[in-house]
């Protein structure tokens, strides 16, 4: 009986059960996927709701920087009767934190919008079609430029210099060829069609870059840049006084970019004072044009009602207009030397001040409105891009 009952195979049940180490690893995982997705559906929407228009920030603390440099550089002739004085008491470090922030936020900016390209290139391609997407492809390199002549370690006539102008300058005569050859050689891109306030950005481009050539003494080259964009620049101006049909169609909630009327004016009195060496009769018409305009623009504030009912990143296009034109009164009250050119050189830096530090605020306390559902270019997007 006991050889019997030693015979009888015997049947080990085991039973694994989770221990509290596996349920951890498995939550870990789990956790660790929906960040990853979280993150990829943060990136994808980042990506797709990003698009040239935010280059108007940069434009505007480029603007900002290229306005302190000049306020605290040397002073040519005899000014000590003007209130440029004043501003050299400000320390060289808070131009040196504002222009490493502005060269912070283009690079941030840049960099986005190279990852666009990359993985949402038809939406590029859709933009760059655009009548007003367009036009903001000139704004990146309109931030270098602006960055470059105000950096602090770059001085002009420097090989440096000269090599950085060329990588930005160029793609702005580039952008140049396929717009303005397409105002009068195809079809629906007729500059009457196409015609808007936006336009005016590729003014301002080559303005800028003929600005920046003439610091480093390239006066052919500046005047070449000048010519093309003024030529072109009298002939917007015309097309858009005229009210033609492609004026209407910009939304209302870019209205803010009306101030860039006064902008190129500006630009291009600042852009000749470089040129000719002084600001002289041709750098004083175009200053009082764009005051002309800003006035005009000023006195009719109902049409930027509608635009201001929501923060909106187009807010930004206020900015960059108001700072060059005040760049414009100084270099004009250091020229007349006048009781009213300084106080309205006082005038439009405190505007301008003001509505750089007030834009500011505004975008950290509403990032979330930053990419908003009911942005212009949303129209633009391609419907379910992939990643």
């Amino acid at each position: 009986m006991a050889t019997t009952q030693a015979s009888r195979p015997q049947i080990e049940l085991i039973i694994h059960t989770p221990t509290i180490t596996t349920l951890a690893a498995r939550d870990q995982c789990s956790l660790l996927s929906f960040v990853l997705t979280r993150i990829q559906l943060s990136f994808k929407s980042i990506l797709t709701g990003f698009h040239a228009g935010y280059f108007r920030i940069s434009l505007s603390l480029g603007g900002q920087a290229l306005l302190w440099k000049t306020l605290i550089g040397p002073i040519h002739g005899d000014n000590t009767n003007t209130l440029r004085q004043i501003f050299h008491m400000f320390h060289p470090t808070a131009f040196l934190v504002l222009w490493s922030l502005a060269l912070v936020i283009l690079i941030l900016l840049s960099l986005l919008y190279i990852l666009r390209c990359l993985f949402y290139f038809k939406m590029v391609k859709v933009e760059f079609l655009h009548h007003v997407g367009v036009n903001y492809l000139f704004a990146p390199w309109i931030s270098w430029l602006l960055l470059l002549q105000s950096a602090p370690f770059v001085a002009p006539k420097t090989v440096s210099y000269l090599v950085l102008w060329w990588i930005f300058a160029v793609p702005v005569v580039v952008l140049d060829v396929k717009i303005y050859g397409q105002w009068f050689t195809k079809g629906k891109k007729f500059l009457s069609t196409v015609a808007n306030p936006t336009s005016q950005i590729s003014v301002i481009g080559n303005l800028v870059g003929a600005q920046a050539a003439a610091n480093m003494g390239w006066k052919e080259s500046a005047v070449c840049l000048f010519s093309l964009g003024m030529v072109h620049y009298f002939v917007l101006f015309v097309t858009l006084y005229q009210r033609l049909s492609g004026g209407n169609r910009l939304p209302a909630m870019l209205r803010p970019v009306f101030f860039l009327f006064f902008a190129a004016p500006s630009v291009a009195s600042l852009a000749w004072k470089s040129i000719a060496g002084g600001f002289d009769i041709a750098s004083k018409m175009f200053f009082f044009l764009s005051l002309f305009l800003f006035t005009s623009l000023v006195c009719r504030p109902a049409l930027f009602k509608r635009s201001m009912k929501r923060f909106n990143v187009a807010w930004w296009a206020y900015s960059f207009p108001l700072t060059v034109l005040a760049l414009a009164s100084s270099e004009y009250a250091e020229e007349v030397k006048g009781g009213i050119a300084n106080v309205l050189m006082l005038i439009l830096l405190a505007i301008s001040v003001l509505v750089a530090i007030s834009l500011t605020l505004f975008t950290l306390i509403n990032t979330k409105m930053l990419l908003p559902d009911n942005d212009p270019f949303a129209t633009l997007h391609i419907a379910n891009p992939t990643l």
